[in-house]
């Protein structure tokens, strides 16, 4: 799979976890009762997103890629 971007927030409102996926548009999220279900659910989302786009013939969406310096440890 590709290096998309998840983007994994608590809910207070929805009382679940969040999965936001950036590069597919602002209307294209997830949720799950607890963090590994939603990062399971987005992986699932992300995985019919590259699937359908292939499929469609359409273009892929560019990954956000990090930028800054990491320091390891």
């Amino acid at each position: 799979m590709l290096n998309y971007s998840m983007v994994i927030q608590w809910s207070h409102k929805d009382n679940c976890f969040v999965v936001t996926l950036p590069e597919w548009g602002e209307l294209c999220h997830t949720y799950g009762d607890t963090y590994e279900e939603a990062l399971q659910n987005a992986k699932e989302v992300l995985q019919l997103m590259v699937s359908s786009s292939i499929a469609e013939g359409s273009s892929l969406p560019e990954a956000n890629t990090f930028t800054g310096l990491l320091q390891k440890a």
